[in-house]
């Protein structure tokens, strides 16, 4: 094939042949006006054993997931409280514009494989290209498990999953050959509402939970609800009768109390493909390796890794530690951090053939839900991710125990009240490193709410209304405060007239020390204590007004989140390399 059909021209620079188009503000790779162009650029590689460069592919539509809700108390017969550019036509470019290397736009892509997130930068590739990438892509419809859009303006959470599936050259050797895919790897990244820091929450795959039922779309358009199991492994919510990643995204919400938005999944041949197009990651050993068993030999000290040696390093288990899972995830946190290091390395950034060539392995690799899967809001995500500074990029596990159950230590429990510490930490969006985040303080005024006298709890008098908790959850609150607190001066409403976020405590100026009283047997932060007006109860007297919001986690149960991440927490960044041993 001539240099036309690969995408360049005889005696031009790549780099000449990205235009920008001003009307899309993206790069676009023109060639001369002489020459037939491919309806779908392919980028120029080094070795020809990679495959042609030419051909045209076309990608598939969008689609769309679907949502769903809640349905909280309801209280008939009572009264409730009031006031609630078109694309260019083609014609002679004017002049060529050479992208400049720091003027490179970062996809940051994470995908797994018995590995978890991959950091990818890509330059800005144009439309046409981007249609190409996207048909590389696949997609799988979770129904209601990645209900959510994305949002560029809120926290989000991603679930990465990494398969065991022997699927791929070369990979029908590894372990269990007749896998149906289960969730090897996993990894909950927590993205912050201000893009300061991030969480990459490695999930034991020998955790013992209850996995719930599962509805998963069948290929005939039906949809098939698989039963939940108890006590049994967490890799088994995904692959085992049936289940999809959807499956694995509601157990890990039945076991954190957090909601992945979304999901990536891959299996080894991401781990391969991407550290060859990337030219190796540098990882580093305390001791010599020659495990047997993953054919893993490396010296003591620093190695560059790529392809199988990658995979297997990943994989390792009987070099490292206790020779167990929990060991493993360590090498793998080790491993991703040398690898988002490399990937915002100046020899990658600066390297628009690395760049693509990355661009290409890194979507090959993915399976994604479909409110992700245009490369477009692919791209979206990686620019919100490429604001984290690796240095607050923080990598921790689950806290667990072995299993008391077993004489034979093989699968592992929640260690409480540990985890259910660092599930709130992570839901709350604070951060696991020592970030500035002024603006998640709560303002001196309103953190002042909170300071002043308190009435006694007999003189507190209160309604309660439910503003999106669980069904219940007014009637509970009122028997709680009234038996365990004492705040008998209580009326249950039912439901609010329009449901609500966070759970609220409306109250009059005159009413403040009532007010602060609640909040502190409640465990309500200062920001949800809302001055203004109070309502009158059933015998027309003032009440303060609590409202029980979507955040509300049960009677008792504090509301006040974290302001700092558990002291005892073991964690590292993504910024420092550290030794296996």
């Amino acid at each position: 094939m001539d240099a036309q059909g690969r995408g360049r021209a005889e005696n031009i620079d790549p780099a000449d042949q990205w235009v920008l188009n001003p009307s899309t503000g993206e790069y676009e790779l023109r060639l001369s006006p002489s020459a037939p162009q491919s309806s779908v650029p392919r980028p120029r590689r080094a070795n020809p054993s990679q495959g042609p460069q030419g051909g045209t592919r076309t990608a598939p539509g969008p689609r769309r997931p679907a949502p769903d809700g809640p349905a909280p108390d309801a209280l008939p017969g009572q009264r409730r409280r009031r006031g609630a550019p078109e694309e260019p036509p083609p014609g002679r470019r004017r002049g060529r514009t050479k992208p400049k290397k720091g003027k490179a736009k970062r996809v940051l892509l994470w995908t797994g494989g018995s590995m978890a997130f991959i950091l990818i930068a890509v330059t800005g590739a144009g439309y046409l290209y981007l249609r190409h990438l996207e048909g590389n892509v696949t997609t799988t419809d979770v129904g209601s498990a990645a209900k959510n859009g994305f949002s560029k303006d809120e926290a989000f959470n991603i679930l990465i999953i990494g398969t065991d599936k022997r699927t791929g050259k070369g990979n029908t050797g590894y372990g269990d050959t007749g896998s149906v895919g289960h969730a090897d790897t996993n990894v909950l990244l927590h993205v912050s509402k201000d893009r300061t820091n991030a969480t990459a929450l490695s999930i034991p795959r020998d955790l013992i939970v209850d996995v719930p039922d599962c509805p998963t779309k069948q290929p005939d358009g039906s949809t098939k609800v698989i039963p939940g199991t108890q006590g049994v492994r967490f890799n088994t919510s995904l692959g085992q009768d049936g289940r999809d990643p959807g499956c694995t995204m509601r157990t890990v919400k039945a076991v954190t109390g957090i909601t992945p938005d979304h999901f990536m999944m891959a299996d080894f041949n991401a781990v391969k493909t991407l550290t060859s197009a990337v030219g190796g990651v540098e990882v580093c050993v305390g001791k010599p390796i020659d495990d047997k068993e993953s054919h893993l030999k490396l010296p003591e000290g620093k190695s560059v890794i790529e392809g199988e040696q990658a995979l297997a390093f990943v994989r390792t288990r009987h070099s490292f530690g206790n020779q167990g899972d929990l060991d493993r995830i360590k090498v793998q946190q080790q491993f991703l951090g040398a690898l988002a290091r490399k990937m915002t390395s100046s020899d990658t950034l600066t390297n628009p053939s690395k760049l693509l060539d990355l661009a290409e392995a890194a979507t090959k690799a993915l399976t994604v839900d479909q409110g992700i899967g245009k490369v477009s809001t692919l791209k979206d995500v990686a620019l919100e991710l490429k604001k984290v500074p690796p240095k607050n990029i923080s990598f921790t596990t689950v806290p667990v125990n072995d299993n008391p159950a077993e004489k034979i230590k093989a699968t592992v429990v929640l260690q409480q009240p540990a985890a259910g510490q660092l599930f709130q930490t992570i839901s709350s969006d604070v951060s696991l490193t020592a970030v500035k985040q002024q603006q998640k303080k709560e303002s001196s005024a309103v953190a002042a709410r909170l300071k002043g006298s308190r009435s006694a709890a007999a003189d507190v008098r209160v309604d309660i209304y439910n503003g999106g908790a669980p069904g219940g959850s007014a009637q509970e609150t009122l028997n709680w405060l009234q038996n365990n607190e004492g705040v008998l001066k209580s009326s249950q409403l039912g439901n609010a007239d329009t449901p609500l976020s966070k759970t609220t405590l409306e109250y009059a100026p005159d009413q403040a020390d009532q007010a602060r009283k609640l909040a502190d047997i409640m465990g309500l932060p200062a920001s949800a204590m809302k001055p203004g007006q109070s309502e009158k109860n059933s015998q027309g007297l003032p009440a303060i007004v609590l409202t029980l919001g979507k955040d509300f986690k049960g009677a008792g149960v504090p509301l006040t989140a974290p302001t700092k991440a558990p002291a005892d927490l073991v964690k590292s960044t993504a910024d420092k390399q550290v030794c296996s041993t």
